[in-house]
């Protein structure tokens, strides 16, 4: 099947209304076939991945159920918190997790100028690449929303466009914690890149469904990896 460029958008967009959806279905992942949307393999592998810090109100906290779990998450981070708190950033680094821009002001690329989009990740990137060396270039928009040309541009500079195969919605706070940890064990499939949130506002839901999620994955014979 063809589609066009607008009946694409106007899917996405669909699909977005929500303002999200939690299980990214294969037409989605056709259509939009150059954003990294899992990573298909016959191992039961699962990858973590928490946006929108770093900041010390949860970020640390994520970091040492990971640590007690002994496993490894990328982090899809905004600029403007690496550089109001750096020591909570150098803490993801010294821990070992792999590292992703998520422009440096959480800008939606459906309504923000190109030249200015382009400018803000470069920005971000900036602050990256002040304190660490990523081992890979990743790159998640925020709310899951890029156009055709921002697209275009960062994949020419190298940078896989990261998107989700399960979101947690952890953010949502109509949903109850019960929910969004429902959002991933009923969804969750092997090679899902699943997203929560180091944020204040997903902290709720995100306390209670972490941990559950990986008793669950850990029990289940699912083993985590970073995105590279």
């Amino acid at each position: 099947m063809r589609c066009s460029r607008n009946a694409a958008s106007l899917i996405l967009n669909t699909f977005v209304m929500k303002l999200y959806w939690v299980k990214t279905g294969r037409l989605i992942k056709k259509i939009f076939s150059g954003f990294v949307w899992d990573v298909p393999s016959i191992q039961r592998t699962v990858y973590l991945t928490f946006d929108d810090g770093p900041i010390p109100q949860a970020t640390p906290w994520v970091l040492s159920v990971l640590k007690e779990h002994n496993i490894k998450a990328t982090f899809f981070c905004i600029g403007d918190n690496i550089e109001k708190y750096p020591d909570t950033f150098r803490q993801v680094i010294n821990d070992g997790h792999s590292i992703g821009n998520h422009t440096f002001n959480h800008l939606n690329g459906w309504s923000t100028d190109y030249n200015k989009y382009i400018e803000n990740f470069e920005k971000c990137e900036a602050s990256i690449l002040k304190r660490t060396e990523p081992s890979a270039k990743l790159f998640r928009p925020p709310y899951g929303k890029i156009n055709n040309k921002q697209a275009k541009e960062l994949r020419k500079r190298g940078y896989k466009i990261i998107m989700w195969d399960v979101l947690s919605a952890d953010f949502d706070q109509t949903i109850t914690p019960q929910q969004c940890l429902a959002n991933v064990i009923n969804n969750v499939t092997s090679g899902s890149i699943i997203i929560f949130h180091d944020s204040i506002k997903a902290s709720a839901n995100l306390r209670y469904a972490l941990p559950k999620t990986i008793e669950y994955l850990k029990e289940n014979d699912f083993s985590f990896a970073v995105l590279t």
